[in-house]
């Protein structure tokens, strides 16, 4: 009986040693499993450095270069283009002006905004060229063509003082106008109206002598003027991007994506929520497009960190995001499956550099 005991005791003994050391065996192999598949984020490499120039603005060339709208000390006075290609400066040229930054338009073309002036670019290997473009047909004639296809300019009438536009096509070969979509921030609008109220008599007069002269509502001249320099307004987010064949307006006023052909009929309709409960998410009205990939990417931040993740284009949904590397980052720009932007750490001596981080989509 007492060898019978003793058999049975180291039998159980052998179960209780045998099961801790296969769940302690386990876990182990969960732990391994969770670190094999964890996403992270590439290490940021230095695009352009320069113990010289500070980096204000930039953009990416159709042939992958980079102008650079860089300054000495005072962007105002001393800005300059510089070219650059494969890590090498190609060509530099000073801007007569006070720039202001660089405007890429519906072409792909860049071009550089000053405060006289607009001009256009156009480069060599080894040279940049600036060519004046009258600012009034810039701004009435290039800047309203958000897109173009084969035969057809994509264009709208936004205007940052109105809360409703709309986006229409124009055909090249018979110059026909079809309206694409009306957007309109309803409870904007409201605000935006309800101002005429609250003015005084002067103003009210004024308003309506303008009404009488060109038509246009009263209420109208009053928001424009007043309730869009108060703190409450804020312009109509709703941007158009065209990938291959496809039209998609972010219809972020009514929660909606709206997919077209080219041709204006339209493919469908999404809700939309990822730019929902914006102070808690932190999303940021600044959807970038990747023009090699056609992939849309909406941006967050939170905490000084800037998080970027692709749109699904047939349901809206963002899925993933990735962290970037650096706090409180500038002009972010996405190009072929990385992420350039401009960054200088907090509180540093440092000149303002371009970095760019690879995405692991």
């Amino acid at each position: 009986m007492h060898l019978y005991a003793m058999r049975l005791l180291v039998f159980f003994l052998f179960v209780i040693i045998t099961t801790f050391s296969w769940a302690q065996g386990s876990e182990n192999m969960r732990v391994q499993d969770v670190k094999e598949i964890r996403l992270r984020n590439a290490k940021p490499d230095t695009v352009y450095a320069s113990v010289k120039y500070s980096v204000a603005d930039f953009e990416i060339g159709q042939q992958d270069q980079l102008l650079l709208l860089t300054y000495e000390k005072n962007l105002e006075k001393d800005a300059q283009l510089q070219l650059i290609s494969n890590d090498s400066v190609l060509a530099l040229q000073a801007i007569p002006e006070r720039a202001k930054g660089l405007f890429r338009d519906f072409r792909g073309e860049i071009h550089v905004l000053t405060a006289q002036n607009v001009y256009g670019l156009t480069y060599t290997d080894n040279e940049i060229a600036l060519g004046r473009i009258p600012k009034d047909y810039f701004f009435k004639y290039i800047t309203p063509i958000v897109d173009t296809s084969y035969t057809k300019f994509f264009y709208s009438n936004y205007s940052e003082i109105y809360p409703a536009f709309e986006y229409g096509s124009v055909d090249k070969l018979d110059s026909t106008y079809k309206r694409l979509l009306h957007i309109q921030d309803d409870l904007m609008m409201e605000l935006y109206r309800s101002e005429y109220k609250w003015v005084d008599v002067r103003t009210k007069l004024w308003a309506k002598n303008l009404e009488l002269q060109t038509g246009i509502d009263a209420e109208i001249y009053v928001g424009a003027n007043y309730f869009t320099q108060s703190l409450y307004y804020e312009p109509v987010y709703a941007p158009l991007f065209l990938v291959n064949d496809t039209i998609y307006i972010f219809d972020y006023p009514n929660n909606l994506l709206h997919s077209f052909l080219t041709n204006g009929d339209s493919i469908q309709t999404v809700k939309l929520n990822h730019h929902l409960n914006a102070k808690k998410t932190g999303f940021r009205k600044n959807l970038q497009l990747d023009r090699k990939t056609g992939t849309v990417y909406a941006i967050y931040e939170q905490e000084g960190y800037s998080y970027i993740g692709p749109i699904d284009l047939k349901t809206g949904v963002v899925s993933k995001k990735v962290k970037l590397a650096f706090r409180y980052v500038e002009k972010i720009r996405v190009h072929n499956n990385e992420v350039y932007f401009i960054y200088r750490p907090f509180e540093s001596a440092q000149n303002k550099f371009i970095y760019k981080q690879q995405l692991p989509f």
